[in-house]
């Protein structure tokens, strides 16, 4: 890569070879692109959401506290049973 003109991460390490010399080392930084596909949306709830990728069923919640906390239990409850819901008509559907 540096000798077509780019720029290269790396380090740099002063290191004692065989013959008792010092030689600097260049050690470049593996930075492959790890791109992994986007989630997808299963539903969109009041407060949250509920998304799927190749391993997990994520759900997501963000209550205000202002509600205090037996409401905001009460939401907690109603959007996860909203959620298992959701999941079990995809199930179904498929």
């Amino acid at each position: 890569m540096l000798k077509s003109g780019r720029m290269v991460e790396g380090r740099l390490a002063l290191i004692t070879t065989e013959d008792n010399r010092k030689a600097i080392e260049f050690v470049a930084y593996n930075r492959s692109n790890k791109r992994r596909p986007q989630d997808r949306t299963v539903a969109t709830l009041e407060h949250g959401w509920v998304k799927e990728s190749a391993e997990r069923i994520k759900v997501y919640e963000s209550v205000p506290k202002k509600l205090g906390t037996v409401r905001v239990c009460s939401v907690l409850q109603r959007e996860i049973k909203e959620a298992q819901n959701i999941l079990q008509m995809e199930e179904i559907l498929k």
